[in-house]
């Protein structure tokens, strides 16, 4: 436990501070202060001493040296009850620091600058702030610090109801709250100079050390299932994404919600053209491309009415009224996520209280880096799949070749295929899924679930595969359901005997070097 008496103060960010500060002096702890924070809080009509004033050292070089000083740290890092280290403040005139309240330099906001420039980005690298909390946390029995605004109202509310005492349990709190933003912090400097600096040679694209910089935006219900707690983080580098999220109704968003409404996201975002996905258990049980968004709607959920019960609808344009009163009359859904609903749409919306209505402007979407699963113990590390087919990667294979109307519909399905689990297999016509086979543990077996789903629609239907076919019996199978082509990675030593069963079964079929497993 310690008493406060003296406070050095010296913040960027000034929300609720005066107020804290006037809590403080009327419990008439002493108040040193630097800069602006000194201005705010004299203006306010409080006593504030410079920190130039108190060390006897004017600031210097620009404000870059101010409270790098013996009579700081020594104030903060002193030991009370070690004599030697009261001997020597005595010896130095160095006085003792109860209180640090300070927040950084702003330099997670600063890079989120369109264009920031290396030199503001490094302004903005503070130096003293995260010195004085390193002090005061690591001599957290004797120093009480302060770097989130939003304890001021605890911690005033500790010391008026204890005489001026702050508890062990709050010291600790607040110093272990200390490392935990000192890391952060020193975490986005180290990604950005990364990533900046990333022409020079000596740097890795993949570092020695993976910092993930994560601040909670909320709790959620529960996890997967019930009986796992669970809470939703923001990317503290990341300007946009799904913590931006708007919701204009519906109930609170659970974890698996979040999980479909990403992929949700990742597929729709991959067309230019108005889109729609619905998402089931984070796999698409349709998707499809048309001229209006209603159309691409419809025949997404054409493709599997049944799984699509419950689901998670993606849209790549704002909802007008067609498209809303299709989605009413699909049923019952979960969640829809779009750039915007119609005011007409939101009117057809109303009376489902339950369906959460999601606004997000995927232009201002930031295209990922990195794609991370953790293992036990560890953490895998991959660049992000981004990789888009271009025209003069596909190779005919076959001697009959596709017509542009299966072309088109092989680039259509090409771009959706990475966002199915392996082994997946697509039937598509057009630009819609007729048929969609993923997670299973052969590539036959998911082409027989694509096939049964699409029923009589697999006929002229175009096969999507994200890796090469072992075998050529995915193509007898998919030649029995009349498929009149196939694109697929290729490179398989069976190669030519596949090749062989597309001719033989008049089959066109295309290759493009490309894998796309997702596991």
């Amino acid at each position: 436990m310690i008493k406060v008496k003296r406070a050095l103060i010296s913040v960027s960010d000034k929300t609720g501070l005066v107020e804290f500060a006037k809590g403080l002096q009327k419990l008439g702890v002493e108040i040193i202060s630097t800069g602006g924070t000194a201005v705010l809080l004299r203006g306010a009509g409080l006593k504030a001493q410079e920190v130039s004033e108190y060390t006897g050292f004017p600031e210097m070089l620009d404000g870059r040296v101010k409270t790098l000083h013996p009579k700081i740290h020594g104030g903060l890092l002193s030991v009370r009850d070690n004599p030697e280290h009261m001997k020597q403040l005595a010896s130095h005139d160095i006085g003792l620091i109860d209180m640090v309240v300070v927040n950084l330099y702003p330099f997670e906001k600063t890079i989120q600058k369109k264009n920031v420039s290396l030199e503001d980005a490094i302004e903005n690298i503070d130096i003293g702030g995260p010195s004085m909390l390193r002090s005061a946390a690591k001599n957290y029995k004797s120093v009480a610090v302060i770097c989130n605004a939003e304890r001021y109202t605890e911690v005033l509310n500790e010391l008026n109801n204890n005489s001026g005492i702050l508890s062990d349990k709050v010291l600790a709190s607040l110093a272990i709250e200390v490392f935990e933003r000192t890391s952060s912090y020193d975490g986005a400097i180290f990604d950005f100079l990364k990533n900046r600096f990333k022409t020079d040679n000596s740097f890795s694209s993949f570092p020695k050390t993976f910092n993930l910089s994560f601040t909670k935006l909320q709790d959620l219900r529960y996890g997967e299932n019930p009986h796992q707690t669970a809470a939703f983080y923001k990317d503290s580098t990341n300007r946009h994404g799904l913590p931006g999220l708007q919701q204009l109704q519906g109930k609170e968003l659970s974890f698996n919600n979040i999980l479909d409404l990403n992929a949700a996201v990742d597929i729709v975002g991959e067309f230019d053209e108005p889109a729609a996905v619905i998402i089931k258990h984070n796999n698409p049980c349709g998707v499809a491309q048309d001229k209006t968004l209603d159309k691409a709607y419809t025949k997404a959920y054409q493709c599997d009415s049944l799984s699509a019960f419950g689901g998670i609808i993606g849209l790549n344009r704002e909802v007008d009224a067609k498209t809303a009163s299709a989605i009413v009359k699909s049923g019952f859904m979960e969640c829809i996520i779009a750039p915007g609903f119609s005011d007409e749409a939101k009117k057809l919306f109303e009376p489902k209280k339950n369906l959460r209505l999601l606004v997000l402007d995927f232009k201002l979407l930031e295209q990922e880096r990195y794609d991370f699963k953790k293992v036990t113990g560890g953490l895998l590390l991959q660049d992000k799949d981004n990789r888009r087919l271009k025209s003069e990667e596909i190779k005919i294979v076959s001697k009959i070749k596709p017509t542009k109307a299966q072309m088109d519909a092989m680039i259509f399905g090409w771009k959706l295929i990475k966002h199915v689990k392996s082994n997946a297999i697509v039937l598509i016509k057009g630009t819609q899924t007729v048929g969609i086979g993923g997670g299973q543990t052969s590539r036959v077996d998911s082409a027989i679930h694509a096939i049964r789903r699409a029923g009589a629609l697999a006929r002229g239907s175009v096969l999507i595969s994200d890796a090469f076919l072992p075998m050529p019996d995915t193509v007898t199978i998919a030649a029995k359901a009349g498929v009149k082509a196939i694109i697929q990675t290729g490179g398989s030593i069976m190669d030519e005997a596949v090749i062989k069963e597309a001719d033989k079964k008049k089959i066109a079929m295309v290759t493009t070097a490309i894998r796309h497993f997702k596991h």
